[in-house]
């Protein structure tokens, strides 16, 4: 509690700081926090009771990004998972991919867009593909590590009690890889949200958040543009906080084993 009262002060803190700071400076570029709240809720959540609140912009902007988000992350993590398991149950897998998967990883997604625009063209297909493909080094590589550092002890455990690929991958391998496999999902997860503002940054398209800074950028609306990154930076830390809740939750046991090894 203490903890938590002390970040709420430091946040109140930090925005009067701000709220100071930009009245005394009064320049168009840079809006109070006051403005920008207001902004944020006439743009988004001065809708009706039915609606929870939320605006037609809200609904035609906000959760299609989410949408794109949850969607590409899901894509991304699955694929990570099972290729990381896959190439981290092998050591001579392992060594004969790692160059090329670390060469892949080394690569900045932006980098790849016109690739990605000439195979998929322009809409949600290129970028799904484009969020998929930018987060899902983090996880695999993660995964292929955990699932390589598993206690020998374990495994000739599972050898002494013949137990099947099957039991040995789910009782054995998973768990002792979930720790870092949560690490890369942590790291896919906030990278997400950024690879999927720069895809509707770009030409043809129709509606999210990217496309709204766009359009608050081209018409010089500046605290709607502000408004947009304070509600990028807003997700990033409710979307971290609800995986800290999730990672808690399922890696207890493993917390707990380490107290009781300590």
């Amino acid at each position: 509690m203490r903890t938590a009262v002390f970040r709420v002060l430091v946040l109140a803190g930090l925005i009067a700081v701000w709220e100071v700071a930009t009245l005394l400076a009064a320049s168009p570029f840079f809006p109070t926090p006051s403005t920008i709240v207001t902004r944020m809720h006439a743009m988004w959540f001065s809708g009706s009771p039915a609606t929870l609140f939320l605006t037609d912009a809200a609904i035609g902007n906000i959760l299609p990004s989410l949408g794109r988000m949850a969607l590409g992350f899901a894509g991304g993590a699955l694929a990570g998972v099972l290729l990381g398991l896959a190439i981290g149950l092998s050591a001579r897998v392992y060594d004969y991919l790692d160059g090329v998967l670390q060469f892949l990883r080394a690569i900045p997604p932006p980098a790849l867009v016109t690739v990605f625009l000439v195979v998929f063209g322009f809409g949600m297909r290129m970028q799904l593909a484009f969020i998929v493909f930018s987060i899902v080094w983090p996880v695999l590589l993660n995964t292929a590590d955990g699932a390589r550092s598993v206690e020998p002890l374990h495994l000739q455990t599972c050898q002494a009690f013949r137990l099947s690929r099957a039991e040995r991958l789910l009782r054995v391998v998973v768990p002792s890889a979930l720790p870092k496999m949560f690490a890369g999902l942590r790291l896919a997860l906030s990278l997400s949200l950024i690879v999927m503002v720069f895809s509707e940054l770009l030409p043809g398209t129709t509606n999210g958040i990217g496309f709204q800074l766009t359009d608050a950028y081209s018409t010089f609306d500046l605290p709607a543009m502000w408004a947009g990154i304070v509600l990028l930076g807003i997700l990033g830390y409710l979307l971290n906080e609800l995986f800290l809740v999730v990672e808690r939750r399922v890696l207890a046991w493993h917390r707990a084993a380490g107290d009781l090894v300590g």
